[in-house]
Protein backbone atom coordinates (compact mmCIF):
# COMPACT_ATOMS: atom_id res chain seq x y z
CA UNK A 1 0.00 0.00 0.00
CA UNK A 2 2.46 2.12 0.82
CA UNK A 3 1.96 5.72 1.86
CA UNK A 4 3.98 4.37 5.66
CA UNK A 5 2.95 8.09 7.47
CA UNK A 6 1.11 10.08 4.79
CA UNK A 7 -1.49 12.30 6.20
CA UNK A 8 -1.44 11.74 9.47
CA UNK A 9 -0.85 7.76 9.77
CA UNK A 10 0.50 6.68 12.59
CA UNK A 11 3.75 4.30 12.61
CA UNK A 12 2.71 0.21 12.98
CA UNK A 13 4.91 -2.52 14.04
CA UNK A 14 5.43 -3.21 10.23
CA UNK A 15 7.08 0.43 9.86
CA UNK A 16 9.52 -0.21 13.20
CA UNK A 17 10.43 -3.86 12.49
CA UNK A 18 11.59 -2.86 8.88
CA UNK A 19 13.07 0.76 9.66
CA UNK A 20 15.05 -0.80 12.01
CA UNK A 21 17.00 -3.32 9.26
CA UNK A 22 19.45 -5.98 10.47
CA UNK A 23 18.56 -7.91 7.18
CA UNK A 24 15.11 -9.59 9.39
CA UNK A 25 13.38 -8.69 5.62
CA UNK A 26 14.90 -9.63 2.36
CA UNK A 27 17.87 -6.69 1.59
CA UNK A 28 16.20 -4.64 4.30
CA UNK A 29 13.94 -3.35 2.23
CA UNK A 30 9.96 -1.67 3.96
CA UNK A 31 7.13 -1.50 2.85
CA UNK A 32 7.23 2.87 2.67
CA UNK A 33 5.58 3.05 -0.58
CA UNK A 34 5.78 -0.51 -1.93
CA UNK A 35 3.05 -0.87 -4.87
CA UNK A 36 1.96 2.79 -4.00
CA UNK A 37 -1.78 2.22 -3.52
CA UNK A 38 -2.45 4.98 -1.30
CA UNK A 39 -1.83 7.12 -3.88
CA UNK A 40 -2.35 5.17 -7.36
CA UNK A 41 -5.82 3.82 -5.76
CA UNK A 42 -7.42 4.80 -9.24
CA UNK A 43 -4.88 2.67 -11.30
CA UNK A 44 -5.91 -0.32 -8.78
CA UNK A 45 -9.22 -0.20 -9.94
CA UNK A 46 -8.26 -0.11 -13.65
CA UNK A 47 -6.58 -3.20 -13.25
CA UNK A 48 -9.63 -4.40 -11.02
CA UNK A 49 -12.04 -3.59 -13.98
CA UNK A 50 -9.83 -5.04 -16.40
CA UNK A 51 -9.99 -8.73 -14.87
CA UNK A 52 -13.98 -7.84 -14.22
CA UNK A 53 -13.85 -9.16 -10.53
CA UNK A 54 -17.45 -8.84 -8.59
CA UNK A 55 -15.55 -8.77 -5.49
CA UNK A 56 -12.49 -7.33 -4.25
CA UNK A 57 -10.96 -8.12 -0.89
CA UNK A 58 -8.39 -5.52 0.73
CA UNK A 59 -7.88 -4.31 4.56
CA UNK A 60 -7.56 -1.47 6.51
CA UNK A 61 -4.55 -0.49 8.28
CA UNK A 62 -5.42 0.20 11.81
CA UNK A 63 -2.64 2.77 12.35
CA UNK A 64 -3.93 4.97 9.52
CA UNK A 65 -7.35 5.26 11.07
CA UNK A 66 -6.53 5.38 14.72
CA UNK A 67 -2.65 6.83 14.38
CA UNK A 68 -2.63 5.51 17.99
CA UNK A 69 -4.66 2.47 17.46
CA UNK A 70 -7.30 4.31 20.06
CA UNK A 71 -10.50 6.02 18.87
CA UNK A 72 -8.87 9.10 20.61
CA UNK A 73 -7.87 10.55 17.56
CA UNK A 74 -9.40 9.35 14.44
CA UNK A 75 -7.50 10.03 11.31
CA UNK A 76 -10.12 11.77 8.82
CA UNK A 77 -8.07 11.64 6.12
CA UNK A 78 -7.68 7.84 6.25
CA UNK A 79 -11.11 7.59 6.34
CA UNK A 80 -11.89 9.67 3.53
CA UNK A 81 -9.78 7.30 1.67
CA UNK A 82 -10.94 4.01 2.76
CA UNK A 83 -14.16 5.67 1.66
CA UNK A 84 -13.34 6.63 -1.64
CA UNK A 85 -12.22 2.95 -2.34
CA UNK A 86 -15.54 1.29 -0.82
CA UNK A 87 -17.62 4.06 -3.03
CA UNK A 88 -15.27 3.27 -6.46
CA UNK A 89 -15.56 -0.34 -5.79
CA UNK A 90 -19.43 0.39 -4.98
CA UNK A 91 -20.08 2.27 -8.21
CA UNK A 92 -18.62 0.08 -10.62
CA UNK A 93 -20.70 -3.42 -9.06
CA UNK A 94 -17.91 -4.49 -7.53
CA UNK A 95 -18.85 -6.06 -3.52
CA UNK A 96 -15.71 -5.41 -0.96
CA UNK A 97 -14.94 -7.87 1.32
CA UNK A 98 -12.90 -5.78 3.95
CA UNK A 99 -10.32 -7.02 6.58
CA UNK A 100 -9.64 -5.19 9.70
CA UNK A 101 -6.39 -6.60 10.76
CA UNK A 102 -3.52 -7.86 8.25
CA UNK A 103 -0.48 -8.21 10.73
CA UNK A 104 0.02 -4.31 10.34
CA UNK A 105 -0.70 -3.80 14.76
CA UNK A 106 -0.17 -0.12 15.47
CA UNK A 107 2.92 0.31 17.31
CA UNK A 108 1.69 2.63 20.08
CA UNK A 109 -0.30 -0.96 20.98
CA UNK A 110 2.63 -2.96 20.84
CA UNK A 111 4.37 -1.19 23.04
CA UNK A 112 1.67 -1.72 25.25
CA UNK A 113 1.89 -5.79 24.95
CA UNK A 114 0.58 -6.14 22.03
CA UNK A 115 -1.21 -9.34 21.45
CA UNK A 116 0.03 -11.00 24.02
CA UNK A 117 -1.64 -8.93 26.65
CA UNK A 118 -5.62 -9.18 27.25
CA UNK A 119 -5.33 -5.11 27.28
CA UNK A 120 -5.51 -5.35 23.23
CA UNK A 121 -9.39 -7.54 23.44
CA UNK A 122 -10.70 -4.14 24.21
CA UNK A 123 -8.73 -1.53 21.76
CA UNK A 124 -9.60 -4.29 19.15
CA UNK A 125 -13.38 -4.42 19.88
CA UNK A 126 -13.20 -0.80 20.01
CA UNK A 127 -11.96 -0.27 16.21
CA UNK A 128 -13.69 -2.56 15.25
CA UNK A 129 -16.95 -0.85 16.12
CA UNK A 130 -15.39 2.30 15.00
CA UNK A 131 -14.99 0.53 11.56
CA UNK A 132 -18.71 -0.82 11.71
CA UNK A 133 -20.07 2.48 12.16
CA UNK A 134 -17.98 4.36 9.78
CA UNK A 135 -18.15 1.74 6.78
CA UNK A 136 -20.91 -1.07 7.79
CA UNK A 137 -23.44 0.88 5.67
CA UNK A 138 -21.87 -0.09 2.54
CA UNK A 139 -19.61 -2.91 3.64
CA UNK A 140 -21.33 -6.78 4.03
CA UNK A 141 -18.48 -8.66 4.19
CA UNK A 142 -16.06 -8.29 6.97
CA UNK A 143 -13.24 -10.75 8.46
CA UNK A 144 -11.76 -9.60 11.71
CA UNK A 145 -8.13 -11.00 11.14
CA UNK A 146 -6.00 -12.08 8.92
CA UNK A 147 -4.09 -15.58 9.27
CA UNK A 148 -4.16 -15.03 12.97
CA UNK A 149 -2.95 -18.64 13.38
CA UNK A 150 0.32 -17.76 11.13
CA UNK A 151 0.42 -14.42 12.90
CA UNK A 152 0.54 -16.25 16.21
CA UNK A 153 3.37 -18.27 15.44
CA UNK A 154 5.88 -16.20 13.21
CA UNK A 155 4.86 -12.81 15.42
CA UNK A 156 4.87 -14.02 18.83
CA UNK A 157 6.75 -17.55 18.87
CA UNK A 158 9.34 -17.76 16.36
CA UNK A 159 9.82 -13.95 16.51
CA UNK A 160 10.62 -13.68 12.38
CA UNK A 161 7.67 -11.17 12.21
CA UNK A 162 7.38 -7.96 14.37
CA UNK A 163 8.13 -7.12 17.31
CA UNK A 164 10.68 -9.52 16.49
CA UNK A 165 10.87 -11.19 19.81
CA UNK A 166 11.06 -15.13 20.20
CA UNK A 167 9.34 -16.61 22.82
CA UNK A 168 9.14 -20.08 21.76
CA UNK A 169 6.44 -22.14 23.32
CA UNK A 170 4.63 -19.52 24.96
CA UNK A 171 4.34 -16.42 23.23
CA UNK A 172 2.34 -18.41 20.21
CA UNK A 173 -0.15 -20.27 22.35
CA UNK A 174 -0.53 -16.39 24.18
CA UNK A 175 -1.39 -14.45 21.16
CA UNK A 176 -3.68 -17.18 19.80
CA UNK A 177 -6.15 -17.51 23.11
CA UNK A 178 -6.25 -12.92 22.82
CA UNK A 179 -6.37 -13.47 18.87
CA UNK A 180 -9.60 -15.14 19.29
CA UNK A 181 -11.26 -13.92 22.37
CA UNK A 182 -10.68 -10.42 20.31
CA UNK A 183 -12.24 -12.22 17.32
CA UNK A 184 -15.10 -13.31 19.34
CA UNK A 185 -16.00 -10.03 20.94
CA UNK A 186 -15.95 -8.50 18.29
CA UNK A 187 -18.31 -10.84 16.54
CA UNK A 188 -20.64 -10.04 19.26
CA UNK A 189 -20.68 -6.30 18.93
CA UNK A 190 -21.52 -6.62 15.09
CA UNK A 191 -24.28 -9.32 16.20
CA UNK A 192 -25.48 -7.00 19.22
CA UNK A 193 -25.27 -3.51 17.36
CA UNK A 194 -24.95 -3.48 13.69
CA UNK A 195 -26.14 -6.63 12.19
CA UNK A 196 -30.13 -6.01 12.10
CA UNK A 197 -29.50 -2.70 10.62
CA UNK A 198 -26.61 -3.55 8.27
CA UNK A 199 -27.07 -6.98 7.74
CA UNK A 200 -23.75 -7.97 7.12
CA UNK A 201 -21.91 -11.13 7.51
CA UNK A 202 -18.51 -11.33 9.89
CA UNK A 203 -15.39 -13.92 10.05
CA UNK A 204 -12.40 -14.90 10.82
CA UNK A 205 -9.60 -16.07 7.52
CA UNK A 206 -7.49 -18.98 8.88
CA UNK A 207 -4.29 -19.87 6.68
CA UNK A 208 -4.66 -23.68 6.06
CA UNK A 209 -2.42 -25.83 4.49
CA UNK A 210 -3.26 -29.57 3.49
CA UNK A 211 -1.16 -31.70 5.00
CA UNK A 212 -0.61 -36.08 4.01
CA UNK A 213 0.80 -38.67 5.95
CA UNK A 214 4.87 -39.09 4.19
CA UNK A 215 3.87 -43.06 4.52
CA UNK A 216 0.54 -43.63 3.45
CA UNK A 217 0.88 -47.12 5.43
CA UNK A 218 1.93 -46.21 8.47
CA UNK A 219 -0.20 -45.68 11.25
CA UNK A 220 2.32 -42.98 12.85
CA UNK A 221 2.19 -40.89 10.08
CA UNK A 222 -1.41 -41.11 9.31
CA UNK A 223 -1.88 -39.72 13.47
CA UNK A 224 0.81 -36.97 12.78
CA UNK A 225 -0.62 -35.66 9.45
CA UNK A 226 -4.21 -35.67 11.50
CA UNK A 227 -2.43 -34.12 14.47
CA UNK A 228 -0.74 -31.49 12.35
CA UNK A 229 -4.12 -30.24 10.45
CA UNK A 230 -5.56 -30.16 14.18
CA UNK A 231 -2.27 -27.59 15.87
CA UNK A 232 -2.51 -25.46 12.93
CA UNK A 233 -6.13 -25.27 11.48
CA UNK A 234 -8.43 -27.05 14.25
CA UNK A 235 -6.70 -24.89 16.98
CA UNK A 236 -8.16 -21.88 15.69
CA UNK A 237 -11.51 -23.41 14.06
CA UNK A 238 -12.83 -25.72 16.61
CA UNK A 239 -13.34 -22.50 19.57
CA UNK A 240 -15.27 -20.79 16.85
CA UNK A 241 -17.11 -23.25 14.74
CA UNK A 242 -17.75 -25.99 16.85
CA UNK A 243 -17.59 -25.80 21.17
CA UNK A 244 -15.47 -22.91 22.31
CA UNK A 245 -12.62 -24.72 23.40
CA UNK A 246 -9.25 -26.22 21.67
CA UNK A 247 -9.29 -29.47 20.43
CA UNK A 248 -8.65 -32.16 23.39
CA UNK A 249 -5.29 -33.39 21.65
CA UNK A 250 -4.06 -29.74 21.46
CA UNK A 251 -4.91 -29.68 25.03
CA UNK A 252 -3.53 -32.99 26.34
CA UNK A 253 0.20 -32.95 24.04
CA UNK A 254 0.96 -29.16 25.70
CA UNK A 255 -0.19 -29.94 28.78
CA UNK A 256 2.29 -33.39 28.99
CA UNK A 257 5.00 -31.79 27.25
CA UNK A 258 4.88 -28.67 29.88
CA UNK A 259 5.14 -30.80 32.66
CA UNK A 260 7.97 -32.83 31.50
CA UNK A 261 9.43 -29.61 30.95
CA UNK A 262 8.82 -28.77 34.45
CA UNK A 263 6.53 -25.63 33.96
CA UNK A 264 3.89 -25.97 36.92
CA UNK A 265 0.73 -25.76 34.62
CA UNK A 266 0.30 -26.14 31.02
CA UNK A 267 1.84 -23.35 28.46
CA UNK A 268 -1.53 -23.36 26.77
CA UNK A 269 -3.92 -21.30 28.17
CA UNK A 270 -7.39 -22.24 29.20
CA UNK A 271 -10.82 -20.64 28.70
CA UNK A 272 -12.95 -19.91 31.39
CA UNK A 273 -17.05 -21.57 30.73
CA UNK A 274 -18.25 -17.97 30.14
CA UNK A 275 -15.39 -17.44 27.86
CA UNK A 276 -16.23 -20.54 25.63
CA UNK A 277 -19.95 -19.55 25.70
CA UNK A 278 -18.66 -15.92 24.41
CA UNK A 279 -16.23 -17.81 21.76
CA UNK A 280 -18.41 -20.72 19.78
CA UNK A 281 -20.27 -20.02 17.34
CA UNK A 282 -18.79 -16.69 16.38
CA UNK A 283 -18.42 -16.87 12.42
CA UNK A 284 -21.29 -16.08 9.92
CA UNK A 285 -18.82 -18.28 6.95
CA UNK A 286 -15.73 -20.21 6.83
CA UNK A 287 -12.34 -18.33 5.60
CA UNK A 288 -9.79 -19.95 4.93
CA UNK A 289 -6.69 -18.99 2.80
CA UNK A 290 -4.68 -22.23 0.85
CA UNK A 291 -1.53 -21.47 -1.04
CA UNK A 292 0.03 -25.25 -1.22
CA UNK A 293 0.57 -28.85 0.77
CA UNK A 294 2.93 -30.52 2.74
CA UNK A 295 3.33 -34.09 4.06
CA UNK A 296 3.79 -34.92 7.66
CA UNK A 297 5.88 -37.52 9.31
CA UNK A 298 5.89 -38.65 13.46
CA UNK A 299 8.50 -37.22 14.98
CA UNK A 300 9.06 -37.85 18.88
CA UNK A 301 10.13 -35.02 20.93
CA UNK A 302 12.59 -37.08 22.98
CA UNK A 303 14.49 -34.22 24.29
CA UNK A 304 11.48 -32.17 25.07
CA UNK A 305 12.30 -29.39 23.50
CA UNK A 306 10.02 -26.16 23.30
CA UNK A 307 8.03 -25.24 19.99
CA UNK A 308 4.85 -25.74 18.26
CA UNK A 309 5.70 -28.45 16.05
CA UNK A 310 7.83 -29.99 19.17
CA UNK A 311 4.36 -30.16 21.11
CA UNK A 312 2.62 -31.74 17.58
CA UNK A 313 5.57 -34.44 17.73
CA UNK A 314 5.55 -33.58 13.66
CA UNK A 315 8.19 -32.76 11.19
CA UNK A 316 6.32 -31.35 7.31
CA UNK A 317 8.21 -31.55 4.03
CA UNK A 318 7.13 -31.07 0.68
CA UNK A 319 7.03 -34.35 -1.55
CA UNK A 320 10.20 -34.53 -4.11
CA UNK A 321 8.10 -35.05 -7.06
CA UNK A 322 6.30 -31.72 -6.75
CA UNK A 323 6.70 -28.55 -8.74
CA UNK A 324 7.60 -25.37 -6.79
CA UNK A 325 8.28 -21.73 -6.81
CA UNK A 326 9.74 -20.13 -3.26
CA UNK A 327 7.97 -22.11 -0.45
CA UNK A 328 4.63 -22.88 -2.59
CA UNK A 329 4.38 -26.28 -4.23
CA UNK A 330 1.77 -27.18 -6.64
CA UNK A 331 -0.63 -29.19 -5.06
CA UNK A 332 -3.83 -28.51 -6.49
CA UNK A 333 -5.75 -31.76 -5.16
CA UNK A 334 -4.78 -30.07 -1.97
CA UNK A 335 -7.02 -27.73 -1.64
CA UNK A 336 -10.07 -30.36 -2.72
CA UNK A 337 -8.91 -32.26 0.33
CA UNK A 338 -9.00 -29.26 2.36
CA UNK A 339 -12.35 -28.13 1.30
CA UNK A 340 -14.18 -31.85 2.04
CA UNK A 341 -11.90 -31.89 5.24
CA UNK A 342 -13.71 -28.32 6.06
CA UNK A 343 -17.16 -29.53 5.45
CA UNK A 344 -16.87 -32.83 7.04
CA UNK A 345 -15.53 -31.44 9.99
CA UNK A 346 -17.46 -28.32 10.66
CA UNK A 347 -21.30 -28.96 9.49
CA UNK A 348 -20.95 -27.94 5.86
CA UNK A 349 -20.55 -24.13 6.53
CA UNK A 350 -20.23 -21.89 3.58
CA UNK A 351 -17.10 -21.58 2.41
CA UNK A 352 -15.08 -18.67 0.70
CA UNK A 353 -11.45 -18.65 -0.01
CA UNK A 354 -10.10 -15.08 0.66
CA UNK A 355 -6.65 -16.23 -0.45
CA UNK A 356 -5.00 -18.22 -2.98
CA UNK A 357 -1.81 -17.72 -5.26
CA UNK A 358 1.29 -18.56 -6.59
CA UNK A 359 4.60 -16.57 -6.72
CA UNK A 360 6.18 -15.88 -10.63
CA UNK A 361 9.66 -17.54 -10.73
CA UNK A 362 11.11 -14.89 -12.72
CA UNK A 363 10.50 -11.50 -12.30
CA UNK A 364 11.73 -10.03 -15.75
CA UNK A 365 8.76 -11.85 -17.25
CA UNK A 366 5.54 -11.34 -17.83
CA UNK A 367 5.22 -14.93 -19.02
CA UNK A 368 3.79 -16.42 -15.96
CA UNK A 369 3.20 -20.09 -17.32
CA UNK A 370 4.14 -22.43 -14.00
CA UNK A 371 1.58 -19.68 -12.09
CA UNK A 372 -1.22 -20.28 -14.62
CA UNK A 373 -0.94 -23.71 -14.44
CA UNK A 374 -1.35 -23.92 -10.77
CA UNK A 375 -4.31 -21.27 -10.66
CA UNK A 376 -5.79 -23.06 -13.79
CA UNK A 377 -5.26 -26.46 -11.98
CA UNK A 378 -6.76 -24.99 -8.85
CA UNK A 379 -9.99 -24.03 -10.43
CA UNK A 380 -10.63 -27.65 -11.75
CA UNK A 381 -9.94 -28.77 -8.53
CA UNK A 382 -12.55 -26.52 -6.89
CA UNK A 383 -15.22 -27.46 -9.82
CA UNK A 384 -14.97 -31.13 -8.68
CA UNK A 385 -15.08 -29.81 -4.82
CA UNK A 386 -18.45 -28.30 -5.72
CA UNK A 387 -20.19 -30.58 -8.37
CA UNK A 388 -18.97 -33.83 -6.72
CA UNK A 389 -18.30 -33.25 -2.91
CA UNK A 390 -20.77 -30.68 -2.89
CA UNK A 391 -18.66 -28.17 -0.47
CA UNK A 392 -20.92 -24.86 -0.17
CA UNK A 393 -18.10 -22.87 -1.73
CA UNK A 394 -19.40 -19.34 -2.35
CA UNK A 395 -16.52 -17.06 -3.26
CA UNK A 396 -12.85 -17.24 -4.62
CA UNK A 397 -10.06 -14.84 -4.11
CA UNK A 398 -6.58 -14.45 -5.63
CA UNK A 399 -3.95 -13.08 -3.63
CA UNK A 400 -3.11 -10.64 -5.17
CA UNK A 401 -3.94 -8.02 -7.23
CA UNK A 402 -0.24 -6.94 -7.67
CA UNK A 403 3.27 -7.80 -6.90
CA UNK A 404 3.66 -6.16 -3.19
CA UNK A 405 5.90 -5.96 -0.27
CA UNK A 406 5.33 -9.78 0.72
CA UNK A 407 6.64 -9.53 4.41
CA UNK A 408 9.94 -10.50 5.35
CA UNK A 409 10.53 -11.76 1.35
CA UNK A 410 10.06 -7.76 0.76
CA UNK A 411 9.82 -7.57 -3.01
CA UNK A 412 11.08 -10.86 -3.99
CA UNK A 413 8.21 -12.42 -3.73
CA UNK A 414 5.80 -11.50 -6.58
CA UNK A 415 2.15 -12.51 -5.93
CA UNK A 416 0.26 -10.45 -8.00
CA UNK A 417 -1.91 -10.70 -11.37
CA UNK A 418 -0.38 -7.49 -12.44
CA UNK A 419 3.63 -6.82 -12.56
CA UNK A 420 4.70 -3.57 -10.79
CA UNK A 421 8.15 -2.10 -11.24
CA UNK A 422 9.24 -1.60 -7.84
CA UNK A 423 12.29 0.99 -9.62
CA UNK A 424 10.18 3.10 -11.38
CA UNK A 425 8.41 5.92 -9.13
CA UNK A 426 5.21 5.50 -11.27
CA UNK A 427 5.16 1.82 -10.30
CA UNK A 428 3.56 0.86 -12.85
CA UNK A 429 0.82 -2.24 -13.51
CA UNK A 430 1.44 -4.31 -16.55
CA UNK A 431 -0.82 -7.28 -16.76
CA UNK A 432 1.33 -10.85 -16.41
CA UNK A 433 0.17 -13.82 -18.84
CA UNK A 434 -1.96 -15.19 -16.14
CA UNK A 435 -4.09 -12.25 -15.70
CA UNK A 436 -5.54 -12.09 -19.08
CA UNK A 437 -6.50 -15.89 -18.52
CA UNK A 438 -8.01 -15.23 -15.11
CA UNK A 439 -9.98 -12.33 -17.03
CA UNK A 440 -11.44 -14.70 -19.34
CA UNK A 441 -12.54 -17.50 -16.24
CA UNK A 442 -14.34 -14.43 -14.55
CA UNK A 443 -15.80 -13.39 -18.07
CA UNK A 444 -17.01 -17.10 -18.80
CA UNK A 445 -17.78 -17.90 -15.17
CA UNK A 446 -15.71 -20.92 -15.31
CA UNK A 447 -12.77 -22.92 -17.00
CA UNK A 448 -14.06 -24.13 -20.57
CA UNK A 449 -14.14 -27.79 -20.09
CA UNK A 450 -14.12 -28.31 -16.31
CA UNK A 451 -12.47 -31.66 -15.58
Amino acid sequence: MGGWDADGKGPSVWDTFTHQGGERVFKNQTGDVACGSYTLWEEDLKCIKQLGLTHYRFSLSWSRLLPDGTTGFINQKGVDYYNKIIDDLITNGITPIVTLYHFDLPQSLEDQGGWLSEAIIDSFDKYAQFCFRTFGDRVKQWLTINEPNLLAAFAYDSGIFPPGVPRIGTGGYQAAHNLIKAHARTWHSYDSFFRKEQKGMVSMALFAGWLEPADPNSLADQEAAQRAITFHLDYFAKPIFIDGDYPEVVKSRVAAMSQRQGYPSSRLPEFTEEEKKMIKGTADFFAVQYYTSRVVKDKENKDGALGLLQDAEVEFFPDPSWECVEWVYIVPWGIRKLLKYIKDTYNNPVIYITENGFPQGDPMSLEDTQRWKYLRQTIQELFKAIQLDKVNLKMYCVWSLLDNFEWTQGYNSRFGLFHVDFEDPARPRVPYASAKEYAKVIRNNGLEGHL
